[in-house]
């Protein structure tokens, strides 16, 4: 069984048991979670689409930890004119655990 859900803008393909990296969420580690934007749900050969959503099912899942994601470092400059900026960026996910999914 899997189900397809939209998690902060992003659509992800989940099935009970797996652990995933998603952009940060603001509950603690340890809290429950559920989703109820659930796009698809398909279990042993029965395929249910939704017309956005599929009505009445949801996702629950566990936060197991906040992380940071790898340094990017963005740089900018112009020829010839000594200017030269350089950024750096480390995004923010959540890990999580799909407990869950509820038809």
């Amino acid at each position: 069984m899997f189900a397809v859900v939209n998690i902060k803008g992003f659509q992800e393909k989940v099935m009970q048991g797996q652990k995933l990296r998603i952009p940060r969420i603001a509950d603690e580690v340890g809290a429950s979670v559920s989703f109820g934007d659930v796009l698809l749900i398909a279990k042993d050969d029965v395929v249910t689409v939704g017309t956005p959503t599929v009505a009445g099912a949801s996702v629950q899942v566990k936060i197991l930890e906040h992380t940071r994601g790898e340094k990017i470092r963005v740089a900018k400059h112009r020829r010839r004119k000594r200017y030269r900026r350089v950024k750096g960026h480390r995004q923010e996910y959540t890990e999580i655990e799909v407990v869950k999914i509820a038809a």
